[in-house]
């Protein structure tokens, strides 16, 4: 499996960015992934996840509001978009993946993911 995020920046407080995450070389048909940050001094946190189970596709956000995942299984691109940023949001985003998973995706915890893209900065200004 492989991830490369892309799409980060900097962006004034309240503004939108999407970041986007190019994921191949899934084996299993049921597998997760995951947007997953980690801002100076504080430990990752899991944003939102999706999956796939018995053919069909599911989107967990876990920041509710602000933070939504998508994907378009066409292109293997798995997308976050981000509204109304903080200064808070200032973090690496990555894009995490767990091939061979038939759980709900939302039963992982950062640690759990085994494959993760390289991070994209994103810098909110106050």
């Amino acid at each position: 499996v492989q991830l490369v995020e892309s799409g980060g920046g900097l962006v004034q407080t309240g503004g939108s960015l999407r970041l986007s995450c190019a994921a191949s070389g899934f084996i299993d048909e049921e597998f997760a992934v995951g947007w997953v940050r980690q801002a100076p001094g504080r430990e990752r946190e899991v944003l939102s996840c999706m999956g796939r189970q018995r053919g069909k596709y599911y989107y967990q956000d876990l920041k509710q509001g602000r933070f939504t995942i998508s994907s378009d299984p066409e292109k293997n691109m798995v997308y976050l978009q981000m509204n109304n940023l903080q200064p808070e949001d200032t973090a690496i985003y990555y894009c995490a993946a767990v091939d061979d998973w038939g759980h709900w995706c939302t039963a992982l915890r950062h640690y759990d993911y085994d494959v993760w893209g390289q991070g994209t900065q994103v810098t909110v200004s106050s």
